[in-house]
Order: structure tokens, then sequence, then C-alpha cells
């Protein structure tokens, strides 16, 4: 089996895994509620997408 020679430092570690970071989210406001939500996608707390009702809501 193959095994390292050497041992790698904190900061090549580091720098090895800085690329694999999760990226955040892109949050756009409701235009009717003001909650934050996913671009293109229905709002969670008013149920509207593109100005009209599309998910009932318990208000």
């Amino acid at each position: 089996m193959a095994l390292p020679k050497h041992k790698r430092s904190k900061s090549k570690r580091g720098s090895r895994q800085a690329h694999m970071k999760v990226p955040a989210l892109n949050l756009s406001v409701c235009p009717q509620c003001g909650e934050a939500r996913l671009p293109h996608h229905v709002c969670k707390s008013c149920g509207s997408y593109k100005g009209r009702t599309v998910i009932e809501t318990k208000e």
C-alpha cells in the first residue's frame, strides 16, 4: 500500500481545502411579503410566485 513520505503542513492542507467551501445562498426578497426566498421558487411564507398566489398558506 502507498503511504505518504512526509507530513503535510496545516497551511498546505488549508490551501487545498479552501476550494471545498459551500457557496452562500443567493436569496432575493419576496415583493409581496418581504421575506427572503430563493429566486425562481415559490415563497414559503405567503405562497406567491410571479405576483399570483400559487399555494394557499395558513395565516
